[in-house]
């Protein structure tokens, strides 16, 4: 007679990874399937010992059946969390849609802004450009109390990273409309408080700028096919709408905010760690009016 011990051998978790939704299943019926020792005892030949096997699986089936089905709903449903279609833009072939119809900062208290791809602030570029500032500062009048201009949210959506700053609060949403598009607003002093996963509404107010120890900026990242993130201008994504304030301070056009990518690299500025060390030939900066 031979013994063959753990024949339906110890497999750990089968819902380690991606299917996580059965911790409501008690571990004492997990175990009486997958933890079972089972000890066969064989006589001589291989038939007797599928019969023996066979004759376990019978009497089992009802709850491995169930137990198979119920692992089909989980993994569906941890499937159904990894981000969806529309949570991936492809700027090349689908373009930047102009869908933000709320500034993000009062505009009337704000003397000027610094350009797409400037050399202002510090380095701040995504995984394709290096070596400029792909983000917006807004700098107040001298005639107003910055700690007194206000920050509104730009977009409908969710709040996906809340961070403290060496001044104020940077905060990122992910647009309701458009997911893949996330704003990352910087140096608020925040009205709310908000936490990741947060829902918040276009035009609510966030809070007020932290004060004259440093300008307000926004940046725009997509989430691109290749997963690293595209950073684009605040102003690409504006509605016509949005814009006509930048319109009344005499900028008729937002191409003006934006120095082009093959602009700054006909003019590429030097960098040591996040600090531009070189002089910037192009303009930095747009006055308004």
């Amino acid at each position: 007679m031979k013994t063959y011990e753990n024949a339906y051998f110890r497999t750990g978790n089968p819902f380690s990874g991606k299917c996580s939704n059965f911790t409501w299943i008690s571990h004492y019926r997990l175990s009486c399937l997958f933890n079972v020792q089972l000890v066969i005892s064989v006589a001589s030949n291989q038939k007797e010992l599928f019969q023996l096997v066979n004759l376990y699986l019978m009497k089992n089936l009802p709850f491995i059946f169930t137990l198979c089905l119920l692992m089909t709903v989980g993994c569906k449903k941890d499937k159904d969390r990894e981000p969806a279609v529309s949570d991936i833009w492809d700027i090349d072939k689908q373009g930047i849609p102009e869908f933000v119809n709320t500034n993000y900062i009062d505009i009337a208290k704000i003397q000027r802004v610094s350009r797409f791809r400037s050399s202002v602030g510090h380095d701040y570029s995504d995984a394709f450009e290096h070596c400029r500032s792909m983000k917006h500062y807004f700098q107040p009048a001298d005639s107003v109390n910055w700690s007194e201009v206000k920050i509104f949210c730009p977009v409908t959506g969710e709040i996906t990273r809340v961070e403290q700053e060496w001044a104020g609060t940077k905060i990122e949403i992910a647009a309701e409309k458009y997911p893949a598009f996330r704003f990352q607003i910087f140096h608020i002093n925040m009205a709310v408080a908000l936490k990741v996963g947060d829902k918040v509404t276009e035009g609510l107010q966030l809070g007020k700028h932290i004060g004259a120890e440093t300008y307000s900026d926004i940046s725009v990242i997509v989430n691109d096919p290749t997963r690293q993130g595209r950073m684009v201008s605040y102003f690409d994504v504006l509605t016509d709408g949005a814009f006509q304030a930048f319109v009344l301070r005499g900028i008729p056009n937002r191409s003006a905010f934006i120095i082009s990518k093959e602009e700054r690299d006909q003019n590429p500025l030097v960098c040591s760690g996040d600090t531009f060390t070189s002089q910037d030939p192009l303009e930095n900066w747009v006055i308004l009016q």
